[in-house]
């Protein structure tokens, strides 16, 4: 299988790569137009800042090559919330892939959400043998509304969006690849998709 990820600068890429490694996949990082086109899968990974990911992207091109791509996109973390329409972290335009908007926690909780928590209302083949209730691990401090796209969600000062789907893109707000058997169980339906 192909499978790439997409270089933008937005990190944390070795522990994706390692959990697909466990799962005897080679994801391949890469920055190329027609190597992304050309994937069987692609991931959209991302920790960091959203405007300056979005920048990276807009100078590279990705931001109009990845809305185009035909073949299923995970979108992670970062990723997840640059294929929103709009974040307010540094009011920054996304890529609209999903029709939700992302948001600040308030100060009223702390934040980043850092840890395990649960995700439920799960409504994907993404979920295949995860249960309601399940943990996944995250680290964050903005969060997609709850939208029609909606595929989970989970609490945290709110109900949010965990995870969205859109025709082949999925995006999922935790952290896969740190999520134990569960978060590899997600990669491997997503393989199988």
């Amino acid at each position: 299988m192909d499978l790439k990820i997409v270089n933008y600068g937005a990190g944390n890429i070795k522990s994706i790569q390692f959990a697909f490694q466990r799962l005897g996949y080679n994801a391949v990082l890469t920055n190329d137009p027609n190597a992304l086109i050309k994937a069987d899968k692609v991931i959209f990974p991302g920790v960091g800042e959203a405007s300056s990911a979005m920048a990276k992207l807009r100078e590279s091109g990705l931001d109009t090559i990845i809305p185009e791509l035909k073949q299923p996109v995970l979108g992670i973390c970062l990723g997840m919330q640059l294929m929103c329409k709009h974040t307010e972290e540094g009011d920054t335009k996304g890529l609209g892939i999903f029709d939700a908007d992302v948001k600040r926690f308030s100060n009223q909780v702390k934040v980043p959400q850092m840890g395990w928590n649960i995700v439920r209302n799960l409504k994907s083949d993404l979920f295949k043998g995860i249960n309601e209730g399940d943990y996944m691990y995250l680290v964050h401090s903005y969060y997609a509304e709850t939208c029609e796209e909606a595929i989970a969600t989970t609490d945290y000062e709110i109900e949010y969006a965990s995870a969205l789907e859109n025709d082949n893109f999925f995006g999922v707000q935790f952290h896969p690849e740190k999520s134990s058997k569960v978060g590899e169980r997600l990669l491997q339906n997503f393989l199988e998709l």
